[in-house]
């Protein structure tokens, strides 16, 4: 019998990733292929790097896009920094504090956690506290965007922390990158990767990855052979190099064409523009969901406004819900993870799916959801809490 082929069904993806991907993106896919070492190919890589600099606010001559979704960003940059016996300042208040902690330990390394509630954020001071008590200290690490949680995690108090220790800083901006300012140059951030699947809208399979001067340094002078061979970023820069390429792997070519475009999109919009669409969004989509009942878990001010985390109160079958907005509406949103298993939604409103209309059409949906449990008796109030906050832009 023949194969079939798979038509997908049709999804508004406004869960915690991947988002809804440009037309133009997905074209760039579709782009015939060139040999990696073409040279043809190389100038794609040298133009995806000083985009990717322009996205990262940055200057760094090392900004490439690691072969691996963002946890192989987040590995290579504990794997190259990190030797046995070294100390590292983890914040931990999500999933992906845990994570990086975990990989501290399995390089060897000595993981102190700075630990926080989930939906909070990891203060400067418990950072600072850990750094007088713990020796000498490698690196700091901490998730800006905590997928997780919606927290959103200040840099600048503990980039300065950083400097003050001589202390390397390390930041996971898989969710943040496109969506937020992340300002690598200004805040002295010395190590971040990001993944392409989130606010920058384009597929998973690529990590954006930058390393301070600072950062190489440290990596050159290594005790040790970096314990991945694959994400060994001594090698990789060979081949991201400017001028003389060495073959290491072979490049996911097609989605670096893809990558290529969604940069293009982003710089095409610009940045301060992009952010501002991301925060209006955000503040509408919470406006509409606090009328249903529906609250932030992150305190007001440390709220991410590309990912809003909110408390679902007992009466509402959380899962049923999220199962027939997929089934009845085609719309995704995400669960809790961990403890928060069951406790709350994950709305994603990144890059592509960040916008208006998709805001009033979850908002519908869920009134109309709502309406038919008997969780709600007046139709129309949170599109309306969302289109007073429309209604502010105008004005």
């Amino acid at each position: 019998m023949p194969a079939q082929n798979f038509t997908p069904p049709r999804r508004l993806l406004l869960g915690p990733g991947p988002s809804m991907v440009h037309q133009q993106v997905l074209r760039a896919l579709s782009t015939p292929l060139l040999g990696h070492l073409d040279p043809a190919f190389l100038a794609i890589m040298d133009d995806i790097q000083a985009r990717l600099r322009g996205v990262f606010q940055t200057k760094n001559h090392f900004t490439i896009a690691i072969s691996g979704t963002g946890s192989a960003g987040m590995e290579a940059s504990i794997v190259n920094i990190v030797e046995p016996g070294d100390t590292v300042i983890v914040g931990v208040n999500g999933l992906f504090g845990t994570r990086l902690a975990t990989i501290v330990e399995r390089c060897g390394g000595k993981a102190v956690r700075v630990e926080a509630p989930w939906g909070q954020i990891v203060e400067p001071e418990a950072i600072e506290t850990a750094l007088r008590r713990s020796g000498p200290t490698k690196a700091v690490a901490i998730v800006h965007a905590e997928t997780s949680t919606g927290a959103w995690q200040p840099l600048e108090p503990i980039a300065q922390l950083c400097r003050d220790h001589d202390t390397l800083f390390i930041v996971d901006a898989v969710t943040s990158l496109g969506g937020a300012p992340v300002e690598i140059d200004r805040l002295g951030i010395d190590v971040c990767y990001s993944a392409t699947q989130k606010c920058l809208s384009c597929p998973p399979g690529l990590s954006p990855f930058t390393l301070s001067d600072r950062a190489l340094a440290a990596i050159k002078a290594r005790r040790s052979p970096c314990q991945s061979w694959y994400l060994d970023m001594a090698l990789i820069a060979e081949y991201w190099a400017e001028g003389a390429r060495a073959y290491h792997h072979t490049a996911p070519i097609s989605m670096l064409y893809a990558l290529r475009e969604a940069l293009r999109l982003v710089e095409e919009e610009g940045l301060p523009a992009r952010f501002a669409r991301h925060q209006l969004n955000s503040e509408a989509l919470i406006a509409g969901l606090i009328e249903l009942g529906l609250f932030p878990l992150p305190p007001a001010g440390h709220r991410l406004p590309m990912l809003t985390c909110v408390t679902v109160p007992h009466p509402i079958p959380e899962a049923e819900v999220r199962a027939d907005l997929l089934s009845t509406y085609g719309i995704e949103i995400g669960g809790g993870l961990g403890p928060l298993k069951g406790k709350v939604w994950r709305i994603g409103l990144m890059g592509e799916s960040s916008t208006e209309a998709h805001v009033l059409t979850l908002l519908n949906a869920l009134e109309q959801l709502f309406i038919r449990g008997g969780g709600l008796s007046t139709p129309g109030v949170a599109l309306q809490a969302a289109a007073r906050v429309y209604s502010r832009r105008a004005s």
